[in-house]
C-alpha cells in the first residue's frame, strides 16, 4: 500500500473533481481511501470510531477540495485532514467519558476485527495486538513518529503540547512495546511450530 503522503492526484483529477463530476471523485477516492483509512485506525484504535472520524475526514477532503493549493502532494494534505480529525476525537469529551467507563471495568475491551487479521502475515497479528494495548496518546505520538515521520516538535503543536510531552509519550510506548514483546509465559505468540 502507497504511504498517504506521497499520494497524488493529476490537476485535470482534481478539478473535475472540484466541479463535482462523481466519476474523478471516485478516482481519488480510490487513490487515497485505503490509506487514510490505514492511518486513522492506527491512531484510533478502535474499528467502529475510525469509521467515523474516516467518513469525516472524507467529507472534509470533498467539501475543501477547492481549498487545496497544491504545495504539496494532496495525500500529504489529506494526512493533516486525517491527523486532525483523530486528535480532535482523542480528546473529544465523549472519549474521555469512555476511557473512563474502560478504566472502571464497564465496558469489554474492544477486540480485533477479523476483516482486519484475515490477511496479516502471523507477525503483523501480533503487531497489532501490541499496539491495542497502548493508550490512544502514546499510540498516536508513536505512529505519528514511527510511521508517518513526523518529529517530536510537530507532534508537540499538533497535540498543542511541549516537545518534552511528545518524548516521554514516545517513550512510554516504546517501553510498553518492549514489555510486551518480551518472552512470556500464557500469551499467545505468532511462531508457528
Amino acid at each position: 500500500m502507497t504511504r498517504l503522503v506521497e499520494i497524488a492526484v493529476p490537476d485535470e483529477v482534481r478539478e473535475r473533481a472540484c466541479a463535482g463530476e462523481a466519476g474523478a471523485r471516485q478516482l481519488i477516492y480510490a487513490a487515497v481511501a485505503p490509506p487514510t483509512f490505514a492511518l486513522i485506525r492506527r491512531l484510533i484504535g478502535n474499528r467502529s470510531a475510525s469509521e467515523d472520524v474516516f467518513q469525516d475526514t472524507m467529507m472534509i477532503l470533498f467539501e475543501r477540495l477547492g481549498e487545496f493549493r497544491q504545495e504539496a502532494p494532496l495525500g500529504a494534505w489529506l494526512r493533516q485532514i486525517a491527523i486532525s480529525r483523530c486528535l480532535m476525537y482523542l480528546r473529544s469529551p465523549w472519549r474521555r467519558v469512555l476511557l473512563c467507563l474502560d478504566a472502571a471495568g464497564e465496558r469489554a475491551a474492544p477486540a480485533l476485527a477479523p476483516a482486519t487479521t484475515a490477511a496479516l502475515r502471523p507477525e503483523a497479528i501480533d503487531l497489532e495486538r501490541a499496539l491495542a494495548t497502548l493508550a490512544p496518546t502514546p499510540r498516536a505520538v508513536l505512529w505519528m513518529y514511527e510511521v508517518e515521520g513526523y518529529s517530536h516538535a510537530e507532534i508537540a503543536a499538533s497535540f498543542g503540547r511541549s516537545v518534552s510531552f511528545s518524548k516521554s509519550q514516545l517513550a512510554r510506548a516504546h517501553l510498553k512495546l518492549r514489555a510486551w514483546f518480551e518472552p512470556q509465559g500464557g500469551r499467545p505468540t505468532c511462531t508457528l511450530s
